[in-house]
C-alpha cells in the first residue's frame, strides 16, 4: 500500500505541543485488572476474525500466519523488513475518528487486519506483536511516541513508531508507516522522541527508564493486552 501524502498524515487529530511527557500524562490511569499471560491460539484467532470480519478479514489473517511461518527461520534483518512491509502494504492509514468513532483508539492486530486500516499506533502494535511471535525479545522492541514534523510547513503531530534495539543502549532502527524503509533513528531528523514503552518498561525521551509499570500506567496499552488475550494472541 502506498502511504498517504506527508501533508495529510497524522497519528491523531491532536497536535503534540510542548511538555515532553504531556501526552503520557493523558494516558495514565491507576490499576491493571487483567493479565498478559496466556497462550497463542490460532484457532481462537480464526474464530474471532471470521465472526467479526468475515472472509476478507480471515484472508489477511491467513496471510499473517503464512508470514510467521515463512519468517520463522529467517535472519533478523529479513524479519524486520518483511514485518514492516507486510503491514505498510496491507493496512490503509485512516484516522481513529473515521475508523472507530473515537479520537484515540489502540487496536489489536486482529482488529487492524480485520478493518484493513488503522493509524500509527495500530501499525506499531501489529509489528511489535508479530516480531515477538517470531522470537525477538521484548527487551529489543519499544513502541516510541514522537513529535513528527510533517511536510514543508513542519507542523508537529503526535506519531508512534516501533524501534528495534540491538542492545538497550543501541541506537534503534525505526519501523514506520510514514517512511517505508527501516532506518537508524539518527537518520529520522523529522522525529523527536517523547517516550517509549514495551511490556516491561517506560523510557522518558527514549533513553531514561522510568520505574513505572507500563501495563499499570498506560490505559490504552492495558486495554489492548486484555483484548489480545481474549482474541487468542496471548
Amino acid at each position: 500500500m502506498t502511504p498517504p501524502p506527508p501533508s495529510s498524515l497524522r497519528c491523531s487529530r491532536r497536535g503534540l505541543l510542548g511538555g515532553g511527557l504531556a501526552l503520557l500524562a493523558t494516558l495514565v490511569v491507576g490499576g491493571w485488572s487483567g493479565s498478559a499471560q496466556g497462550n497463542f491460539n490460532p484457532s481462537q484467532l480464526r474464530l474471532v476474525m471470521r465472526s467479526r470480519y468475515g472472509g476478507q478479514g480471515s484472508a489477511i489473517l491467513e496471510e499473517w500466519f503464512a508470514l510467521l511461518e515463512r519468517l520463522a527461520d529467517q535472519p533478523l534483518p529479513t524479519q524486520l523488513r518483511d514485518t514492516n512491509d507486510f503491514f505498510n502494504r496491507r493496512i490503509r492509514w485512516v484516522d481513529d475518528i473515521d475508523n472507530w468513532g473515537h479520537e484515540d483508539f489502540w487496536a489489536t492486530p486482529l482488529e487492524t487486519m480485520g478493518q484493513g486500516q488503522g493509524d500509527c499506533e495500530d501499525y506499531s502494535i501489529a509489528k511489535y506483536i508479530t516480531l515477538k511471535r517470531l522470537g525477538v525479545p521484548t527487551s529489543q522492541l519499544r513502541m516510541i511516541y514522537v513529535r513528527a514534523r510533517i511536510g514543508r510547513s513542519q507542523i508537529t503531530q503526535a506519531h508512534m513508531v516501533l524501534g528495534y534495539y540491538e542492545t538497550p543502549a543501541s541506537e534503534p532502527l525505526i519501523l514506520d508507516n510514514l517512511v517505508p524503509s527501516i532506518t537508524p533513528a539518527s537518520q529520522r531528523v523529522d522525529l523527536d522522541p517523547v517516550f517509549s514503552f514495551n511490556s516491561e518498561g517506560l523510557w522518558a525521551g527514549g533513553s531514561t527508564q522510568s520505574r513505572a509499570n507500563p501495563v499499570q500506567r498506560l490505559s490504552r496499552w492495558s486495554s489492548v493486552l486484555t483484548r489480545m488475550q481474549e482474541q487468542g494472541f496471548l
